[in-house]
């Protein structure tokens, strides 16, 4: 029996995410029957406390003994991790949300990302923008969500397609402190300015009250990353406007075999698939590839990178493949907007998006000297 270690975070608005990580990896493990898997877990916490996630990976090495470590943690964190696995010659996968930009891209042959690209959907959302014919973009963010890189992403992004940033509006993260008042004045003078939105989580649904507030049946034009079409926080958000459009990295509506497996295996363990529990579910995969590796390549970590980047699996997204320069999976993003049912959200997908392999390597070389993020949580978790 092989065992897996995963590092599981909490979060105050995603409040199910370490059940939903941790069912989604024992499903998807499920799936490969001629195998035993345990899966250890720990907590980490916000994944902020670089100690605490030094600790819990220690102690699934050393005390447990995994074979590999699955942790939903952000790449800053990582890297701090990183001469603890060189040490211990064992791999760690990581969950990756994609909201951030690293500082160096990752090369080691013992740390890989499995990502759901927010600062990469950050930049076709900018693009998207442009080509729906807006040339003026206001970038709306909150105190959190805008500590994260994707906000360089899709407003330098919105630059290289030829747009400009001509407002920023970044709001408090308390429900008394969270207010979109400021863009009446803005939009009254500039009517024709695409809203640039980063919010995630409830944040997302606040966002749309406050817009209903100042802007009932003006259908301002929103632009969402990701995290802001992330469907079970759409389900419960006041629909906004006739004019949300954005870019998603998975849809219950995505139609092919892998999807609706996944659904219905999540949905009978008694979990709401969502993207954690897909992230997971799809991380099985490599782990078990790995495994396989680790046993063909005795443990010789250059040997099992260089054959797993060569790696390709069907998910519920599509296709996934590895970027070979950043140890990054690459998976299909597609255009979508947002329809009106009973007064909430809605997603119909319009769309996939075909050059996304080739978007990854522009946003993967953007230069980040002097450009940091302050935060080591793990995107969500707050």
């Amino acid at each position: 029996m092989q065992k897996i270690g995963l590092l599981l975070p909490r979060s105050t608005y995603y409040e199910t995410i370490s059940f939903d990580i941790f069912q989604g990896l024992k499903s998807g493990l499920e799936n490969f029957k001629n195998k035993e898997y345990k899966i250890i877990t720990e907590n980490i916490g916000f994944g902020a406390d670089k100690q605490q996630c030094y600790r819990a990976a220690e102690k699934l090495l050393l005390e447990e003994n995994v074979s590999i470590v699955v942790a939903y943690i952000g790449h800053r964190t990582a890297e701090l991790l990183r001469p603890l696995f060189l040490a211990a010659n064992k791999i760690l996968v990581v969950l990756d949300a994609g909201a951030n930009l690293p500082n160096e891209w990752p090369s080691c042959p013992n740390i890989f990302y499995h990502s759901l690209h927010n600062a990469l959907g950050a930049r076709l959302t900018a693009q998207k923008a442009v080509n729906d014919g807006f040339n003026e973009g206001a970038l709306i963010t909150g105190y959190y969500d805008g500590g994260y890189l994707h906000t360089y992403s899709i407003s330098k992004s919105f630059e290289d397609f030829n747009g400009k940033i001509v407002f920023n509006h970044a709001t408090g993260y308390k429900t008394e402190d969270f207010s979109m008042e400021p863009l009446q004045s803005h939009l009254n003078t500039y009517p024709n300015t695409a809203l640039l939105s980063l919010f995630s989580g409830d944040f997302i649904q606040w966002y749309f009250k406050e817009i209903e507030k100042y802007f009932k049946n003006d259908n301002v034009p929103i632009y969402l990353t990701p995290f802001g079409m992330e469907e079970s926080t759409l389900e419960e958000a006041a629909f906004p406007s006739n004019n949300v459009k954005g870019i998603i990295s998975w849809s219950k509506k995505i139609n092919n075999q892998e999807n609706k497996t996944f659904i219905e295996t999540l949905e009978t363990s008694g979990r709401k698939p969502n993207m954690f529990s897909l992230i997971s579910w799809e991380s099985a995969s490599i782990v078990d590839k790995i495994i396989d590796l680790l046993d063909i390549h005795k443990n010789n970590l250059v040997e099992i990178s260089t054959e797993l980047k060569r790696f390709e699996f069907d998910s519920p997204r599509g296709t996934i493949s590895f970027d070979v320069k950043t140890n990054t999976t690459l998976s299909p993003l597609f255009e979508a907007k947002l329809i009106e049912k009973n007064g909430f959200c809605e997603i119909e997908i319009e769309k996939s998006i075909p050059n996304y392999k080739e978007e990854f390597e522009k946003l993967a070389s953007f230069e980040l000297e002097n450009i940091n993020s302050a935060w080591y949580n793990s995107y969500t978790c707050i």
